[in-house]
Formats: C-alpha cells, structure tokens, sequence
C-alpha cells in the first residue's frame, strides 16, 4: 500500500484537481486481497469503483466487471464488507473494437497465431491496385502528351 499512496502523493503534486475514483485488478473475481487494497482506496475517495479485467479471458472473453463496497456486519461492529456489483457499459471506438476482436481470434488458435483478417488483405489489394492504375494513367497521359507534341511538330514540318 505504501506504494500507492506514494505515487497518489506524486500525482497529486502534478495534477492537484484530479481525484481518484477507484482501482483496478487483473483476474476474473474478487480476492482476499481485494478486500485489503480496498480498505485502503475507501480513505482516500469516498465510494471507490473496483473494476476486475479478465484478462484470462475463462469464459472466451475479456469480461469487465465494476463494483462497490457495502460494509456489513452488526450496528456499532462492522465484520466485513460485501462487494455489490454494478452494470457496465462499454464505450469504445470501432478500432479498438476492430483489435479485441483480432486478439481474442487467438485465443481459439492452437498455435496462438492467426493471419491477416480479411480486411487487411483486401485493403492491401486495394492499395496494389490503386497504385496500378496510378502508373497506368502516368503512362497514358504521358503518351497522350507525346502524341500532342509529334502532332505539332509534324504539322509545322507540313507547313514549311
């Protein structure tokens, strides 16, 4: 825990109004631990968020799951406390959709390694045939060009 509370001592020195709102772990479910490292976010923000990322991926997806904190116990002697889920909902970009879904391809691989998605191949086909067609129409107008000027010079050869 010194750890944390000397780096939100350090960032508070950079960014004085920003505050925290809560941590993150790696796994798939709440530890023992979690229940420590969160007693200690509870003294500095007043409702911490605890977010697991199943980076696992154990049910053949990187789920996130958001929670808070309830004690619990009896009145005056609190024993415990019970994380309560919350709903989530994700916001993202369709690249970054576009990539998670590339990466959990490999999951299923059993060499881990997947190839090009077809997307990629067909914007790599497009660009071999877009640059085709660019010295293709160098080409031509470069000929139409010679043509003009042999026109002109033989027509001024027919007027002498």
């Amino acid at each position: 825990m010194e750890f944390a509370k000397n780096m939100y001592e350090l960032h508070k020195k950079v960014s004085p109004n920003e505050l925290i709102l809560g941590w993150y772990a790696t796994g798939h479910d709440i530890t023992e631990h979690s229940v420590l490292i969160h007693q200690y976010y509870s003294q500095e923000a007043p409702s911490p968020t605890h977010l697991t990322v199943d980076t696992s991926l154990q049910n053949g997806r990187m789920s996130i799951k958001a929670y808070v904190s309830t004690l619990m116990g009896v009145p005056g002697r609190t024993v415990g406390v019970m994380f309560t889920p919350l709903t989530v909902k994700y916001a993202y970009y369709d690249t970054e959709r576009i990539e998670v879904d590339l990466i959990m391809k490999t999951c299923f691989s059993p060499n881990r390694v997947i190839g090009l998605s077809s997307d990629s191949q067909q914007f790599g086909d497009f660009e071999t045939m877009l640059n085709s067609n660019i010295s293709d129409l160098l080409m031509v107008t470069y000929l139409a060009n010679l043509t003009q000027s042999q026109i002109t010079l033989n027509e001024k050869l027919v007027n002498l």
